[in-house]
């Protein structure tokens, strides 16, 4: 799985740029068959398989919870300055390009530092994508916990005081189907264009 270190600064509410801009984001070089996934397809992972954790109201939320909707699930930290806002606002921007099916497109941000994220500030951070993305804070036991169980990697990286470290973290989404089960890992800079076929055909598969 692709690691960045997060290197410059975005603006965290991309969407609007992203649709301005015709989803672009990805390249049509005329490669596999349209029923392929453009996402590395990990169907059948022993991987991923379950996520219990908080959400940002402190109900225990679990893989089941989303059932029926396919389910996008990212491991960031709200400091994060481009990748966990460019992916999260990628997102955003997708949903809104499905119309009425974006409605079953459910974003999940698992939060990789539960120190200075807290309920109030995920809860608020998600909202600025969506009104029905679903943020997940546990402790550091849990969170740890979580990160083994879909091969995340993350670690602190100091910074010039104890409050302005910052995290290295897998950069990269997971896709579910509406069974509930792992389909696709997605990297980091893939596109909103590449995005946006694998989640039609997860769609239209029956639940």
């Amino acid at each position: 799985m692709a690691r960045l270190t997060p290197r410059r600064a975005l603006f965290p509410l991309l969407a609007a740029a992203l649709l301005s801009a015709g989803l672009l984001g990805g390249c049509d070089k005329g490669g596999p068959a349209a029923s392929s996934f453009k996402a590395v397809d990990i169907t059948g992972a022993d991987y991923a398989q379950t996520l219990n954790l908080p959400d940002a109201e402190g109900r225990m939320r679990s893989l089941a919870d989303f059932k029926g909707k396919v389910a996008v699930v990212f491991f960031g930290f709200t400091q994060c300055p481009d990748v966990c806002p460019s992916t999260l606002a990628e997102l955003a921007a997708v949903k809104q390009s499905l119309g009425a099916a974006g409605a079953d497109v459910q974003g999940v941000f698992v939060s990789i530092d539960p120190t200075r994220d807290t309920p109030a500030i995920l809860k608020a951070y998600v909202g600025n994508f969506g009104a029905d993305f679903v943020a997940l804070r546990g402790d550091d036991e849990q969170t740890k916990a979580a990160a083994k169980a879909f091969k995340v990697f993350y670690a602190k990286v100091p910074g010039k005081t104890d409050g302005s470290y910052t995290m290295d973290h897998t950069a990269g989404s997971y896709v579910f189907d509406r069974q509930g089960k792992v389909r696709l890992f997605t990297r980091y800079g893939t596109g909103a264009e590449a995005l946006t076929h694998d989640l039609k055909i997860l769609l239209a598969e029956k639940p």
